[in-house]
């Protein structure tokens, strides 16, 4: 198993053929093992992907000062990035080769402003796989207070991946 990476230019990105060669859990696995690249947007907002399930996935980060709006809190697009990530690729792992998804929409609700420093996970559940729609929820919780931060569902569409 190789280390874990994150993308640093368009060459190390995951190709169409990486993605419809293999089914969505092993896609996901793939980066969790560090055989794919992750996202580069995970290098950007400090967090990665922690653990991969059929139907369930869960990421991991930390919210820095670089990712506040201009009152100095966490931005929302944070919250919503870790959330749009974790419940669309809990869809993906359900999906057999050949197939893709793109989130359709996504929801969120802020609970509590997150700490600066403080390590979250963020998990995404399948609720339903479809033909042509999987349907995810999400939680975002501080990983050592186990607080409610944030909540998440998503609707996303399932297409063929040629």
């Amino acid at each position: 198993m190789t280390e874990y990476f994150v993308a640093q230019s368009p060459d190390q990105i995951a190709t169409r053929d990486d993605l419809v060669g293999q089914s969505g859990h092993d896609f996901m696995r793939s980066i969790l093992e560090g055989r794919l690249s992750a996202p580069p947007i995970s290098g950007l907002l400090n967090y990665r992907l922690h653990s991969v399930e059929e139907g369930r996935v869960i990421f991991r980060g930390t919210p820095e000062f670089s990712h506040t709006n201009p009152v100095g809190s966490v931005h929302g697009g944070w919250y919503g990035t870790l959330l749009d990530s974790c419940m669309a690729c809990a869809v993906m792992t359900m999906l057999p080769a050949g197939q893709v998804y793109t989130t359709l929409e996504y929801r969120i609700n802020i609970t509590r402003a997150l700490p600066l420093g403080m390590e979250i996970e963020a998990e995404g559940v399948i609720q339903h796989i479809g033909r042509s729609t999987g349907v995810a929820r999400g939680e975002l919780r501080g990983v050592e207070d186990g607080k409610l931060y944030a909540t998440g569902s998503t609707t996303c569409l399932i297409m063929a991946g040629t």
